[in-house]
């Protein structure tokens, strides 16, 4: 594969240009210049160094790397095994019977496939919410999984199989992160943990934890039946709810709940195709943007759906019309001018993921200083990338992952040609291959064939008053 040597200059040439920036400024036939790390240059016919390794955009789209602020990344080794679960099962499958049965391999391998498969969709950076860290170990092996593969990555460091007021408390865990996290851009930090509601709040030694971290914390808040209103105002009345802090899902939350994050600088993770199929509650960004809660969208986990942002903006898109629509109809009335749109959307899924982790200066945008996280959406052998008329729309609503031609990371190209570079895709699969089989001789084959294949509620079609339901044909 063509590629640049190290340190060479690179320049996507004459492509539509979504910069992201606070006009939301859209060039096109435009230039975009990368030397070492960071975007140097933007406009049409720049001039480059001689060597610069020229990327043709022409009839593409080039835009800042998508960010995805919450995936359980250890879990892509079991891509769609749960695709059927409710959230329930996936409680009783991962936390009270079979998450506990993940070695540290298995980890690396849920993440180093996850990481490839982020790079491979335009995901540039990916909070891993890896919340099967059982041990020191289980983390050694989430690192070294990310780090496998050039993206850039923030470890939201998790064990549901202990209360978080004893792992994050840990010496074990202080010594870990001095270690192993080097606090720069590329693999960022945060304690990831939940409120279940206790009166007596045991969970704020893990808030004060990652406050002698220098950390923020993400948390499932408005999770139905699990977090809740009680969680927040436990937050609140302990002083927990810090700037960054970030919110995931947040969608059976009250007024009073949402004013409190709003008021105490929280952002929010919406995972609408998570949301919307396994019972948190509805996809929360209609009541985000009434309260003015900054957005950022999130795919949650392999385990069920897919693991790409455009999917992400779709059912985001999806979810917060088909309610504006349905409170419309269920008035009497007609939406005639839409409240949400693709730009918007597109701006969560990059610019929203930025802010929400504290990135905000360093990626999300195409401007010169910004660190060159940079994807490139052009297909010349698909019917779907012409005409492009509404490039926000394009994004949002026609484009996909095989779409995504040229990725670079930090200033390093990671994908180009509609390939990932490098041999980590085949490391992984080795690993992946050795996680399945581990499983499935644990479990037992007639275990895991019913973790697939939950119990199927029993239904009745209703009786039809215009058909003959008494008739029995000879």
């Amino acid at each position: 594969m063509n590629q640049p040597a190290p340190h060479q200059p690179i320049v996507f040439r004459g492509g539509t240009v979504l910069t992201m920036d606070d006009a939301g400024t859209v060039l096109t036939n435009a230039d975009v210049l990368v030397v070492d790390d960071s975007i140097v240059a933007i406009g049409e016919g720049i001039e480059v160094p001689e060597n610069a390794f020229e990327i043709d955009a022409t009839g593409g789209i080039v835009m800042p790397g998508m960010i995805d602020t919450h995936r359980h990344m250890w879990q892509t080794a079991m891509r769609g095994y749960g695709a059927d679960w409710t959230l329930t099962q996936y409680f009783v499958w991962n936390y009270l019977e079979h998450g506990k049965n993940f070695r540290p391999q298995d980890i690396y391998a849920g993440n180093v496939l996850g990481a490839l498969e982020a790079l491979d969709a335009g995901v540039t950076t990916t909070v891993d919410w890896s919340h099967g860290l059982q041990t020191i170990e289980h983390a050694e092996a989430a690192v070294d999984g990310l780090l496998e593969t050039g993206g850039r990555f923030v470890l939201g460091y998790g064990n549901i199989h202990q209360a978080p007021w004893e792992w994050a408390t840990s010496p074990d865990l202080r010594s870990f992160v001095e270690r192993r996290i080097p606090r720069d851009d590329m693999l960022g930090f945060q304690l990831a943990f939940d409120v279940t509601g206790d009166p007596d709040f045991p969970e704020k030694a893990a808030f004060e934890a990652a406050r002698e971290l220098g950390v923020s914390v993400t948390t499932h808040a408005g999770v139905w039946g699990a977090t809740d209103d009680g969680s927040i105002k436990l937050m609140a009345d302990n002083d927990c709810m810090a700037p960054g802090t970030v919110y995931v899902h947040a969608a059976t939350l009250s007024e009073d709940s949402y004013h409190r994050i709003a008021a105490s600088g929280g952002v929010a993770s919406v995972s609408a195709e998570s949301e919307s199929t396994c019972g948190q509650g509805y996809p929360s960004s209609w009541a985000l943007r009434r309260h003015g809660i900054p957005i950022s969208l999130s795919m949650d986990t392999s385990v069920w759906w897919s693991a790409d942002m455009f999917s992400a903006m779709r059912s985001t898109l999806a979810s917060d019309r088909a309610r504006e629509h349905q409170i419309a109809h269920e008035a009497g009335d007609t939406v005639t001018n839409i409240g949400l749109r693709c730009e918007e959307v597109v701006r969560w899924a990059t610019r929203g993921g930025a802010d929400a982790l504290g990135l905000g200066s360093t990626v999300g945008q195409l401007k010169p200083g910004m660190k060159a996280d940079i994807v490139l959406i052009k297909n010349d052998h698909s019917p779907v990338m012409l005409p492009i008329l509404n490039t926000y729309g394009h994004v949002a609503f026609q484009a996909q992952r095989a779409d995504v031609q040229t990725v670079v990371v930090n200033g390093k190209l990671v994908k180009h040609d509609h390939k990932l570079i490098g041999d980590a895709l085949a490391k992984a699969r080795t690993a992946v291959e050795q996680t399945v089989e581990h499983l499935e001789s644990t479990l037992g084959p007639d275990e895991w064939e019913a973790g697939k294949h939950p119990d199927i509620p029993e239904s009745k079609v209703l009786d039809n008053p215009y058909m003959y339901t008494d008739y029995v044909g000879e």
